[in-house]
């Protein structure tokens, strides 16, 4: 329990750092900013408990904020990525998958982790650009930037997956 921890904690301090130190100051045709501290989240394992899940997006898309100067809207976007991570987990699973299966590609087979990674990185990306934006005035800027960030989200944390499972 305690090494699980000490886990979740290096892996958030990781992330965060990086944030801060690469990715804030990335922004590709000046819409596409990687987002990759959302990969905490797809670590947790099946049978989780909700709460705990929640508390840790929370607390990592608030890391977030602070140093990227977003108030509240990485957090906003972490707990409800974690809000579903659980269920949506326990419905992508194999159904022979022991109680406490650590997702992954080896444990879950690629094809099944990538579409559970797409539909966290997903919900983490429109509701990240959905407060950001906080009006439908500017649509398709919206959405270049919605695509691009989670499309190149969704890539880092298949790239972060394939190298940890390596």
């Amino acid at each position: 329990m305690l090494i699980t921890f000490l886990q979740r904690t290096l892996w958030l301090v990781a992330l965060v750092a990086l944030q801060m130190m690469v990715f804030n100051h990335i922004h590709f045709l000046g819409y596409a900013t990687p987002l990759p501290y959302v990969y905490l989240l797809l670590l947790f394992p099946l049978g989780s408990n909700r709460s705990a899940v929640m508390a840790w997006g929370f607390v990592c898309g608030l890391l977030c904020d602070i140093v990227s100067l977003t108030p509240g809207i990485g957090a906003a976007a972490m707990t409800m990525a974690a809000f579903i991570q659980p269920p949506l987990l326990q419905l992508m699973a194999p159904k022979d998958a022991v109680e406490d299966m650590k997702p992954s590609m080896r444990t879950m087979g690629f094809w099944p982790y990538a579409r559970y990674a797409l539909i966290i990185t997903a919900v983490f990306a429109v509701t990240y650009f959905a407060a950001t934006a906080f009006n439908f005035f500017h649509l398709r800027d919206m959405g270049i930037a919605l695509a691009s960030s989670w499309a190149i989200t969704y890539a880092l944390c298949m790239l972060c997956e394939a190298v940890r499972s390596k």
